[in-house]
C-alpha cells in the first residue's frame, strides 16, 4: 500500500502566539523588557503547560539542550558546531568516551531531567563543592524574580555566578534557566538563557553591572520569542506524526513514534534496534531503517546528517 506524504497544516490559529506588539519595536528600558517578557513567558507557559496544545515538551527540552550546548560551547571558547555536538553524543557507542562535545550535551540533557525542587540533584550535576553557593545564588535570584520579574531574577543569578567565576558560563546559564522555570512553576526547566548570549555581553554584565542588564534581558527575551516559534512548530509537526501513526504496521511502531516525540535525533541502529529504547520491544536493524525511511516517505520525519551511513532521523519541521 502506498501512502501520500502527510500534509502539515499551516493553520496554527488554535495555538497561543505572541501578539505583534511584543516583537515589534526596540526594547529601550528595563520596564519595557519586563512588560514584554511577561507577555512572552505567558504564551510559552500556555504552550508547554497545557497538553491540549500538543506540544511535545520532552522533545522541546531535548532540542533546547542541544541549542544550549552549542551556545555554551561558544561561550567557553570551543566553537563546536551543533551537528558535531549532536553526533558526538548520539553516535558514540555505549561505554566509549564521547569527548568534550558529547559530554557537554550530556550535561544539558541531564539538566533537562532535573526535578527543580531537589537541590541535591542540582548539586550532583554541578558538583558538591558549589552546592552551598548555588543555594544562595538561587535564593537571591528567586527573590529578585519575585520583585522585578523572571528575567531580572535570571540575570541576577548570571551576575552572581560570573562575579564568583568568570569562566562558569555554563553554570550561570543553567541557574538562570532554573530561576525562570521556578518563577513560572514549570515541572521541567527549558533552556532559554544561553541561546543569544556572547562573551562580550557577559563581560559587560560583570564590568558594568546594572548598566548592561538591559542588553542581557533583551537577548533572553529574543530567545524566548524564538522558543515560542519552535514550540509551535514542534506542536504542528507532532500532530502530523500522530496523524500518520495508525498507518504504520511495523511491530512496535507506537513505541517508536513515541521515541520520535521525545528525541530530536534518532539513531536506528542503537535507539530502535535491537530493542526500542525504553522498552523491551524488539526491532531488527533492517526493520529500524525501514521504519525511519517510511516516516520520511510519509513526510513526518527527515534524515538529519546527509550521510549514507551513520544516519540520524528526526521529526520533520
Amino acid at each position: 500500500m502506498t501512502y501520500q506524504p502527510a500534509t502539515i497544516s499551516d493553520d496554527l490559529s488554535t495555538l497561543p502566539q505572541l501578539p505583534a506588539w511584543v516583537t515589534s519595536g526596540r526594547v529601550e528600558t528595563l520596564e519595557t523588557v519586563a512588560f514584554r517578557s511577561g507577555a512572552a513567558l505567558t504564551v510559552l507557559d500556555q504552550l508547554v503547560s497545557d497538553p491540549r496544545h500538543g506540544v511535545p515538551v520532552k522533545l522541546l527540552a531535548n532540542k533546547l539542550a542541544l541549542s544550549a550546548a552549542t551556545a555554551t560551547s561558544k561561550l567557553e571558547g570551543r566553537l563546536a558546531r551543533e551537528a558535531d555536538i549532536r553526533d558526538a553524543y548520539h553516535l558514540t557507542p555505549p561505554g566509549e568516551a564521547r569527548g568534550p562535545d558529547g559530554d557537554l550535551l550530556a550535561y544539558w540533557r541531564d539538566a533537562a531531567r532535573l526535578r527543580l525542587s531537589r537541590l541535591g540533584e542540582i548539586a550532583d550535576l554541578i558538583g558538591p563543592d558549589r552546592a552551598e553557593d548555588v543555594a544562595v545564588w538561587l535564593d537571591a535570584g528567586q527573590e529578585r524574580a519575585r520583585t522585578h520579574g523572571p528575567l531580572a531574577g535570571g540575570v541576577a543569578v548570571l551576575l552572581a555566578v560570573l562575579d564568583a567565576d568568570d569562566r562558569a558560563e555554563r553554570l550561570a546559564c543553567l541557574l538562570s534557566d532554573i530561576v525562570l522555570a521556578r518563577a513560572l512553576n514549570w515541572k521541567q526547566v527549558l533552556f532559554v538563557t544561553a541561546r543569544r548570549l556572547t562573551k562580550t555581553v557577559l563581560r559587560d554584565l560583570t564590568t558594568e553591572g546594572q548598566g548592561a542588564e538591559l542588553a542581557v534581558q533583551a537577548r533572553i527575551l529574543e530567545s524566548i520569542e524564538a522558543v515560542i516559534l519552535l514550540a509551535r512548530d514542534l506542536g504542528r509537526s507532532a500532530d502530523a506524526l500522530r496523524l500518520v501513526a495508525p498507518k504504520l504496521r511495523a511491530k512496535g511502531s507506537d513505541a517508536a513514534v513515541d521515541l520520535f516525540l521525545t528525541e530530536y535525533a534518532v539513531a536506528p541502529a542503537s535507539m530502535l534496534s535491537p530493542h526500542i529504547r525504553g522498552t523491551s520491544i524488539p526491532m531488527t536493524d533492517r526493520a529500524a531503517r525501514r521504519f525511519c525511511d517510511r516516516l520520511v516517505e510519509l513526510g513526518v520525519a527527515r534524515e538529519l546528517t546527509g550521510r549514507p551511513t551513520f544516519r540520524l532521523y528526526g521529526i520533520a519541521s
